[in-house]
């Protein structure tokens, strides 16, 4: 997929922690500290540690991870970092309301169900957060290219991708969410603070990492691909030799000028008509249907 060019990571003076790590290295932390160290801390902690210290080592060392990456690491604050530590705190608080049961299949789903009304309740009711995704993903760098991206993510047909997209991400968490609470129900049926409860919790996570994340994993690719598509569909084609002509702003920027042309053509229209006839237009030279 065609995007923006990449950024240069700043420099960082001696001693200085880099605020970019490279993606592959980023991910396998996420692996390990993520989904092996609870398992870990679990099954081979809980008899040198104790039961009750041990699940809370388990349940905190992500929530660590992800507010170390935020606030020390990247220090990037946008609406996907802010998401992704607002729902490390409230596992981090959830932590620390000890039942077991129905209510613990309850609390674990519980990052399901903030997906499910971040994601899909704000696509009925409001401005869907994926136009926020799509903003930060292709992060525009000055404020006309935050205009042009602006007016691209009001076109009707973007806007329809974007709301479909987050519709798709919060339908796929509540359908987790409940799957994750069946699982839990089943497999975690010990008394809390004891041995047999951290092992059974250990289980359920080796289960829920893999039966859960790779089916997220594949809806989020095909979300993204959809508002993708939609936006690149209102882009003109690849010059095909120029080898910067594909590149998104370039694209967006072209568009821009076709648009732009047929207002200053046309002074005669209305604003609102002025512009419904450049968008028109400008789908028609770049063979846009």
């Amino acid at each position: 997929m065609r995007g923006g060019s990449a950024r240069v990571p700043p420099d960082t003076g001696p001693g200085e922690i880099p605020r970019d790590m490279s993606k592959s290295l980023k991910l396998t932390l996420d692996i390990l500290i993520g989904a092996a160290a609870p398992v870990v801390i679990l099954k081979y902690g809980t008899a040198p540690l104790g039961t009750l210290t041990a699940y809370l080592a388990a349940a905190l060392v992500p929530v660590a991870w992800v507010l170390v990456d935020l606030f020390v690491i990247s220090r990037r604050f946008n609406f996907i970092t802010t998401y992704g530590g607002a729902s490390a705190i409230m596992r981090g608080a959830l932590t620390f309301w000890y039942v077991d049961g129905a209510l613990f299949a309850f609390k674990d789903s519980a990052s399901f169900l903030l997906a499910f009304l971040v994601f899909g309740l704000t696509a009925l009711v409001g401005t869907p957060v994926t136009r926020s995704v799509a903003l930060q993903g292709l992060d525009p760098d000055t404020p006309e290219r935050e205009r042009q991206m602006h007016r691209l993510l009001d076109e009707p047909s973007v806007q329809k991708a974007l709301k479909q997209a987050a519709l798709l991400i919060g339908a796929s968490n509540l359908a987790a969410g409940a799957a994750n609470y069946v699982i839990n129900l089943r497999m975690v049926t010990a008394p809390f603070n004891t041995p047999v409860f951290n092992d059974q919790v250990a289980n359920v996570n080796a289960v829920t990492r893999l039966v859960l994340v790779l089916p997220d994993m594949l809806v989020l690719f095909f979300a993204f691909q959809l508002m993708y598509k939609a936006m690149y569909a209102l882009l003109p084609a690849d010059e095909g030799t120029d080898p910067a002509a594909g590149e998104f702003w370039t694209l967006l920027s072209r568009r821009e000028d076709a648009m732009a042309r047929v207002r200053s053509a046309d002074t005669t229209l209305s604003a609102s008509a002025a512009e419904t006839m450049a968008r028109k237009q400008a789908r028609g030279e770049f063979g846009i249907s």
